[in-house]
């Protein structure tokens, strides 16, 4: 058995700050991280759902700007 990230594996933590939760979401193949708030009264697979939707936008952005640097000489 392999401990290999997979492409599209993604860690989640939950971590009580007070009256909120703290969730973060990893990427496991690129170690992208990206976290939200929520307040803790919602249920963790809304706010699972809101930080795996971010974390798959901030991959895309950065997947965006990797392509426009690609050449340096176009302007």
């Amino acid at each position: 058995m392999s401990r290999d990230p997979r492409p599209g594996e993604i860690y989640l933590e939950f971590r009580p700050v007070g009256k909120q939760v703290q969730v973060t979401a990893i990427d496991a193949a690129t170690g992208i991280e990206v976290s939200t708030f929520g307040p803790a009264s919602t249920s963790q697979e809304d706010l699972k759902r809101v930080v795996v939707r971010k974390l798959k936008r901030r991959i895309d952005q950065l997947a965006d700007a990797a392509k426009q640097q690609q050449d340096p000489t176009l302007y």
